[in-house]
């Protein structure tokens, strides 16, 4: 499944984009947000040398409902609030895009990341554009699977392969050499190797359209 890096520049009109433009040198990170109705309830952690005015400031904007620092702020403070104007939970629930946290934002540029198929990133590129938000996209990959794709006695054998030189040119290893470092019968680490070879050869012949999808899903 593809996951995309995108720099979504915030309007002006944007109270949480003029926040951060206003403070430059400040960190906004939101750790949680949902939608209720049209209200966005956010989680934000906050870092600053002038904390007290980012919060100031904060609590003053005409798109703020409510402000509630969570923690004894220094440099950092723990914030949720209210907004009316919750962009990125719009753009997310009218494409079908999970909102994937953290999501960082400095300066009035928001990085986002998002993993989703194909047809819901197209959905969302159309959904930020409607929303009046501009972006760019640092990347777009196919995701690589959370699973392991040879067995710990494959793998074992593999890697103890590689480091006893059995796929060096010339080889400087024989099977029946890395049949004694594993301790296995040759005919097992023979057939061991061929079903691993064949795995990842076949997930590397399978998977090269897609380490690059189209960018133009966004577009």
């Amino acid at each position: 499944m593809p996951e995309a890096r995108l720099q979504i520049t915030l309007p002006e009109g944007v109270w949480i984009g003029r926040l951060s433009r206003r403070y430059p040198d400040s960190q906004f990170r939101i750790l949680a947000a949902l939608a209720d109705g049209d209200v966005g309830v956010g989680l934000a952690e906050i870092h600053s040398t002038v904390l007290e005015d980012v919060l100031t400031d904060m609590r003053a904007f005409e798109g703020v409902r409510d402000v509630d620092i969570l923690n004894d702020p220094d440099e950092s403070a723990l914030v949720q609030f209210e907004t009316e104007q919750p962009l990125l939970l719009f753009a997310a629930r009218d494409s079908g895009v999970p909102l994937e946290m953290p999501v960082d934002l400095s300066d009035g540029t928001v990085t986002w990341t998002v993993t989703a198929p194909s047809h819901r990133l197209s959905e969302l590129g159309t959904q930020l554009r409607a929303l009046g938000l501009s972006f760019s996209i640092d990347y777009i990959q196919q995701e690589v699977a959370d699973e392991q794709l040879l067995t710990d006695a494959q793998l074992d054998i593999v890697e103890t392969a590689i480091e006893a030189g059995y796929y060096e040119t010339p080889r400087t290893c024989s099977l029946t050499e890395l049949a004694e470092q594993v301790d296995r019968a040759k005919s097992t680490v023979s057939e061991t190797l061929h079903r691993a070879e064949s795995k990842i050869v076949t997930k590397f012949v399978s998977e090269p359209g897609d380490v690059a999808p189209d960018v133009a899903m966004l577009q």
